[in-house]
């Protein structure tokens, strides 16, 4: 049995394409605010060690890292000991 939201992506393209795009974003968002706490990092703490500014750090953690580019985001990751890898969807 299909759920109502299934319905509406299979029925809608261009709004599954938007939702994965914007869970891809949540995922990352989570997955930096977790790496975080576990390391009890501080927005300004993680910002200089990936040698970004703090803004940066606030925009993936607010789920609002749309205009990041792949070197800012790789910084960020290994700062926090992991590296960015392509996988075919």
């Amino acid at each position: 049995m299909k759920t109502t939201f299934d319905t509406y992506i299979t029925d809608n393209p261009s709004e599954c394409v938007k939702f994965d795009r914007e869970y891809q974003e949540f995922l990352l968002s989570e997955f930096v605010l977790e790496k975080m706490e576990q390391e009890s990092l501080s927005v300004r703490s993680l910002a200089k060690k990936a040698g970004v500014s703090p803004t940066v750090i606030q925009k993936i953690r607010s789920k609002d890292a749309e205009k990041i580019n792949y070197r800012t985001l790789s910084s960020v990751l290994n700062s926090l000991g992991y590296r960015i890898s392509i996988e075919k969807m």
